[in-house]
């Protein structure tokens, strides 16, 4: 397969850094196969790779991603839900440029709001400070409802880069998607095709029998023409690299419309409002 990395668009943050609209996640992915994944994803044209200090695999996400300079690649970590506040947090993305191998991140999210905690806002705070010392490119946080936003808001704190959240066609999240925009907050999906549970859908196999495409290619097509910033995670290089081959076809309006449909509001994993880690 050719090489991919000019035709995979980037989207402006609200800060102006761009982010490769599609990239390689690595959830789930054991630290021993971590490093060949990535590979696998950075030969195959992924200049994006998404991680986690919860997912104890960022030390072989460095590893692989030293094969590239390091402006090439755009790698995202995530605030541990033990850490948060101030002080934790600072030095908890210390401990990832660590493992990393790097000075900075390009994108820092706090993980979960863990609203309970009530610890947030005084941790988006934090944020803020790794952002103006260059630790960070972007900031932005992941899994949360209108109500934390609007928290940081209040607060007089800077609106997110991005809002990473659980997005898939029986997931839609239209509202939380319409204060994105209203925001300016990209909107970046986890679980982008429900942990497989969407592929056998009628919808999603009738339109990869049209495209002569695969039921995961069509669902991450139509991210990508929702505006939203995706990144599958597999092992399988084959998979890797049939993954990111979906920027040679469109789906049409009615096709959309077919699968805005699919929405049910059906989770595969936690209730922002309720976890907690």
């Amino acid at each position: 397969m050719a090489d991919t990395t000019t035709t995979v668009p980037g989207i402006r943050l609200n800060n102006g850094v761009t982010i490769p609209q599609f990239g390689f996640g690595v959830f789930q992915i054991p630290e021993g196969e971590t490093a060949t994944a990535v590979r696998a994803a950075l030969d195959a044209g992924y200049r994006h790779i998404d991680t986690a200090q919860l997912y104890r695999n960022e030390e072989a996400v460095g590893e692989a991603i030293r094969a590239l300079p390091r402006d090439e690649v755009f790698v995202t970590t995530k605030l541990a839900n033990d850490a948060h506040g101030h002080d934790n947090a600072i030095n908890a993305l210390e401990g990832s440029l660590r493992r990393l191998g790097t000075d900075y991140v390009d994108l820092y999210l706090i993980h979960w709001p863990l609203p309970a905690r009530g610890r947030y806002v005084e941790t988006w705070g934090a944020f803020e400070e790794i952002l103006e010392a260059g630790k960070a490119r972007a900031i932005g946080v992941s899994n949360f409802q209108p109500a934390h936003l609007d928290a940081l808001r209040d607060a007089g704190l800077p609106t997110p880069a991005v809002n990473q959240i659980e997005l898939h066609p029986y997931l839609q999240q239209p509202e939380l998607r319409a204060y994105h925009r209203k925001h300016g907050i990209a909107t970046e999906a986890w679980s982008p095709i429900a942990q497989g549970e969407v592929l056998g859908d009628p919808v999603l196999t009738d339109l990869a029998a049209a495209h002569d495409k695969t039921p995961a290619q069509i669902v991450l097509r139509w991210h990508i023409q929702l505006g939203n910033i995706v990144f599958p995670k597999s092992v399988n290089p084959r998979r890797i690299r049939e993954n990111i081959d979906i920027f040679d076809f469109e789906l049409t309006d009615d096709q959309l419309t077919s699968l805005a449909k699919l929405d049910r509001g059906h989770r595969t994993g936690f209730d922002p409002d309720t976890f907690e880690g």
